[in-house]
C-alpha cells in the first residue's frame, strides 16, 4: 500500500494554512507546516481542534525572509512531493504605510524561495495562493487572466510575483499553479476580519467601522470548500494554470453585516458605524470559478448561511477566550 504524499505548507499558521493543514491531516497525509510566527493561540489553529494529537504533523517556525536556509534545508530533509505556500505579507490599507516591507515578503524573499525549489527533483507540484487584488477593480463575472491591474501596493507585490512563477514555468517548467479565492471565511479567523469582527462587536457592544457604508460587493466562501479544492488542485491541476475559487452568490459588505445582526439579534445601528473608505479599495471582485467546476468537478458545499451559523457558534464556544485575544492588525515586518 502506497503511502499519502507529503505536503509543505508554507504559512501553516494563517487562518487560510492551518485548515489546510486539518484537512490534509483528515485525508491522512503527513504535512510539515512552516510559518513566521510561533503556534500561540489553538483557538485560532484548526488543526488543534482533531480528536488525538496528529504524529503526522510537524511544525517549525520560520520567516522566508530571515530563515530561507533553514527551511530549505528542511526541505531537502524531508522531501515533500507538494508544497502549498499561504505565506504573503497580507492587509490592504497597512501596505501604504511602508510598502517595502510588502515587496520584501511578497517578491523578494519568494523569488529566492522559487530559485531553490525549481531545482529540486522530487517536487511534483507547488501551488501559489494569490489573491484578486491582481486584477484590480473589475465589472462583472471575470475568468482566469494574467492582465493585471493592481491597485495598492499589496496588489502590486502579488502581482509581481506572480507574473515571476508564470516566467520560472515559461523557462523552466516550474510545476506552478495559482489560486485565487474569494473573501474566505469561517472558524477560527483572525478577529480583525469583516466576519469574526462582526460577530463579536454584536456580542461585546463594540462598534464596527463600515467603511464607505459598505458598499463594495464581494463573494464569500467556506474556507472548508477552498481547502477541499486546493488540495485537488495540488494533485490533479496541471502546471502553469491558475484557478478562481468562488461561489456564484454575491453580497455587499453592508448586506452581509445586516445578515451578521440578524443572526445575533442585536440591531444593524447597535454594530455599525460608517466610516471614510479605505485608499485604493476595490469596488468588486467576483470570480468566475467556471474553470475548476468543469475541468475537475469541484462545487462549494456550504452555504453562507451554514457557514455564518458554524462561524457564530465557534465565536459563542470561545468567547471568553476570544475577548483577551487582539480584534486589530499588528503588522510584523
Amino acid at each position: 500500500m502506497t503511502q499519502p504524499e507529503k505536503f509543505l505548507v508554507i504559512g501553516s499558521n494563517s487562518f487560510s494554512g492551518a485548515h489546510f493543514v486539518r484537512y490534509l491531516l483528515e485525508q491522512g497525509h503527513a504535512v510539515l507546516g512552516a510559518s513566521r510566527s510561533a503556534e500561540l493561540y489553538p483557538v485560532f489553529l484548526p488543526y488543534c481542534w482533531l480528536d488525538q494529537v496528529q504524529k503526522n504533523f510537524q511544525f517549525r517556525q520560520l520567516d522566508l525572509n530571515h530563515d530561507l536556509s533553514g527551511l530549505l534545508e528542511w526541505v531537502s530533509q524531508e522531501q515533500p512531493e507538494y508544497i502549498v505556500n499561504f505565506a504573503a505579507q497580507g492587509m490592504v490599507a497597512q501596505s501604504w504605510q511602508i510598502p517595502e516591507h510588502w515587496y520584501q515578503t511578497n517578491v523578494v524573499a519568494q523569488v529566492k524561495l522559487h530559485d531553490q525549489l525549481r531545482q529540486l527533483p522530487f517536487l511534483r507540484k507547488y501551488v501559489h495562493v494569490t489573491t484578486p487584488e491582481v486584477y484590480g477593480s473589475t465589472e462583472g463575472w471575470i475568468q482566469e487572466h494574467f492582465n493585471f491591474a493592481p491597485s495598492t501596493p499589496y496588489a502590486v507585490s502579488r502581482a509581481a510575483c506572480d507574473l515571476h512563477l508564470m516566467s520560472f514555468f515559461k523557462a523552466y517548467g516550474f510545476p506552478v499553479v495559482f489560486t485565487r479565492a474569494a473573501n474566505v471565511y469561517g472558524p477560527g479567523q483572525q478577529l480583525y476580519r469583516i466576519i469574526p469582527k462582526a460577530l463579536l462587536c454584536a456580542r461585546t457592544g463594540q462598534k464596527l467601522a463600515l467603511h464607505g457604508g459598505g458598499h463594495s460587493v464581494r463573494s464569500f466562501i467556506h474556507i472548508q470548500d477552498v481547502a477541499r479544492a486546493t488540495r485537488q488542485l495540488a494533485l490533479e491541476a496541471p502546471a502553469g494554470e491558475s484557478y478562481h475559487l468562488s461561489t456564484r452568490e454575491t453580497v455587499s459588505i453592508r448586506e452581509l453585516v445586516e445578515q451578521l445582526c440578524a443572526l445575533t439579534d442585536v440591531d444593524f445601528s447597535e454594530v455599525a458605524e460608517v466610516s471614510a473608505d479605505r485608499l485604493g479599495k476595490d469596488q468588486a471582485y467576483l470570480l468566475e470559478s467556471k474553470k475548476i467546476r468543469e475541468q475537475l468537478g469541484w462545487s462549494e458545499q456550504i452555504s453562507l448561511e451554514t457557514g455564518l451559523q458554524e462561524t457564530l457558534q465557534w465565536l459563542d464556544t470561545n468567547l471568553e477566550t476570544l475577548k483577551q485575544q487582539p480584534d486589530t492588525y499588528k503588522h510584523k515586518a
